[in-house]
C-alpha cells in the first residue's frame, strides 16, 4: 500500500504538468500571430502603436478599418496607382500575402 501512494502521487504530477502546459500553449499567440503583430510594427511610427493614431494626426490611424479597404488601399499604393510621399514606396516592399496578414491585423485591433 506504501509504495501505492508514491506512484499515484507521481501520476497526478504528470497530469497537473500536461494540464499545465496545454493551457500555456492555447494561451501562447500562433507564429502567423506573431508575423502579422510584428509586421503592424513596422506602422507603429507613423500610424500610431497598434494603428492608433493621435488624437487629430494628419495619418489616420489604421485600428479597426475594414480589411478589405486597407488590402484595397495598399494595392493602389503598391501599384503607383494612389499618389503619396511614402506609402507607395513602402507598400511595395510588401507581398500580397503580408498585405492580407497587415489588414486582417488592424481590422481586429479595437480603437481605443
Amino acid at each position: 500500500m506504501s509504495a501505492f501512494r508514491p506512484r499515484l502521487a507521481a501520476t497526478a504530477l504528470v497530469l497537473v504538468t500536461a494540464a499545465t502546459c496545454a493551457a500555456a500553449q492555447d494561451a501562447a499567440p500562433s507564429a502567423a500571430t506573431l508575423r502579422a503583430r510584428s509586421l503592424a510594427a513596422t506602422c507603429a511610427a507613423c500610424h500610431g502603436t497598434d494603428g492608433r493614431a493621435a488624437s487629430g494626426a494628419a495619418i489616420p490611424g489604421l485600428a479597426g478599418m475594414p480589411a478589405t479597404y486597407l488590402v484595397e488601399q495598399m494595392k493602389t499604393f503598391k501599384s503607383g496607382a494612389r499618389a503619396g510621399s511614402v506609402m507607395p514606396q513602402l507598400a511595395k516592399g510588401y507581398s500580397d500575402a503580408q498585405i492580407e496578414q497587415l489588414a486582417a491585423w488592424f481590422a481586429k485591433v479595437p480603437v481605443k
